[in-house]
């Protein structure tokens, strides 16, 4: 193997940012290699991965998967592991070179702090992850000398307009948002909102949860509170602009007024490959945009009355302490009760509220705090869906 190939652990490889992951790498096999794939129940694509990729290790989240995945890799030389306590383990290995954290909501907390404590390079793509814990994840990156590059368009935007301005400050910085598929609706429209109309974003392909979480804003609500703590930033700081065409990914304002953006086409690929790359930037033949393709860039204010999570997620991002916990514990039962239609689309926002509202306030939580009001809020979230209407 090229002494120069990073070798990647790809967390959460059978998902939308870990299957593209692995296509980027793909087209850089001088450059990259696999060293571990992880899924939580895909036991059938985990199979095809590591059979085309020749991982050393992987893991299966779904013990029940552990013997089929065993069974087809075992013979091949692979190492097969299950349950989250491997995934955990697995990223410690002294071969690793760049941790790829694309698994879905608080269940990338425990592994990226585990690869931290060992210094590896983290390419985020889970945002969760310093939603619930930015204080204690930023703090044990330096103390470790972790770093971090973060994987989402938005804020890889932020990071690539910020290279070689470190002596300048930020004034702002702007979060560009799609609007989701139903930018301009009122919520008497919005109360008959269908599950297959909320997953269908006009610009991005992406998994279930996390369509979800744009159609109601509270994407861009986690990724300011994420954006706060990737950037040092007061949330004064961050303000969300709605732009439908999804161009300009991101932008920073200096002290002397100038803004940086970057633009592209809307795909991940670039981001992923940019993250995996850093600080180069790698050749590739991914699709050029065209000013010419678009005349016309448009741009809004988000309405915070009517997409009531982004305004949550700023007023959970202000109060700090475990209220940015609270709010992505409850926001994650929410969106899973609406895919089982158990919640109508508008009752997402009122049981993140009430979850809000009812959960012990910590101001300065320590590790133990953030398990414990994860699961007391995911508690108390079911408990109300149980209940029905009452969200109060």
């Amino acid at each position: 193997m090229n002494k120069k190939t990073k070798r990647i652990a790809v967390l959460g490889s059978t998902g939308s940012i870990g299957t593209q992951a692995l296509d980027v790498i793909s087209r850089h096999k001088k450059l990259f290699s696999v060293e571990v794939l992880t899924a939580n129940n895909n036991s059938e694509l985990l199979i095809r991965q590591a059979e085309k990729h020749n991982p050393n290790f992987v893991v299966i989240k779904n013990e029940k998967k552990y013997a089929e995945v065993f069974a087809a890799l075992d013979k091949k030389g692979i190492k097969v592991f299950c349950g989250e306590k491997s995934i955990e383990d697995v990223v410690e290995s002294e071969n690793i070179d760049v941790v790829l954290t694309a698994l879905v909501g608080y269940s990338g907390l425990k592994p990226t702090i585990r690869a931290i404590t060992k210094g590896k390079k983290i390419a985020l793509a889970n945002k969760e992850t310093l939603v619930v814990a930015g204080d204690l994840i930023t703090k044990m990156s330096l103390e470790y000398g972790a770093e971090i590059i973060p994987v989402d368009s938005e804020h890889s935007a932020i990071f690539q307009c910020l290279v070689g301005e470190g002596f300048n400050n930020i004034e702002k910085i702007y979060l560009t948002a799609s609007g989701g598929p139903f930018r301009g609706w009122g919520s008497d429209k919005l109360e008959y909102v269908t599950k297959k109309e909320a997953l269908m974003h006009p610009n991005w392909n992406m998994g279930a949860k996390i369509t979800i979480d744009s159609a109601t804003l509270m994407n861009k609500g986690l990724e300011v509170i994420e954006a706060k703590w990737l950037f040092d930033l007061k949330p004064s700081q961050v303000e969300v602009v709605v732009h439908p065409q999804s161009i300009i990914h991101s932008a920073v304002q200096f002290e002397d007024g100038s803004i940086k953006a970057q633009l592209g086409l809307p795909d991940m690929m670039l981001p992923i490959q940019y993250a995996l790359g850093y600080p180069k930037r790698l050749k590739n033949s991914f699709k050029r945009f065209s000013f010419f393709n678009y005349p016309e860039l448009t741009f809004e204010k988000p309405d915070l009355k009517t997409f009531k999570c982004l305004n949550l997620a700023y007023l959970a991002m202000q109060k700090g302490g475990n209220a940015p916990c609270v709010l992505n514990a409850a926001n994650e039962v929410a969106v899973e009760a609406f895919l089982k239609d158990k919640i109508s689309f508008l009752k997402i926002a009122d049981l993140i509220g009430s979850c809000l509202e009812k959960i012990n306030f910590v101001a300065s939580p320590k590790i133990e705090d953030y398990v414990e009001t994860d699961l007391q809020t995911r508690s108390l979230a079911k408990k109300i869906v149980s209940h029905g209407s009452n969200f109060n």
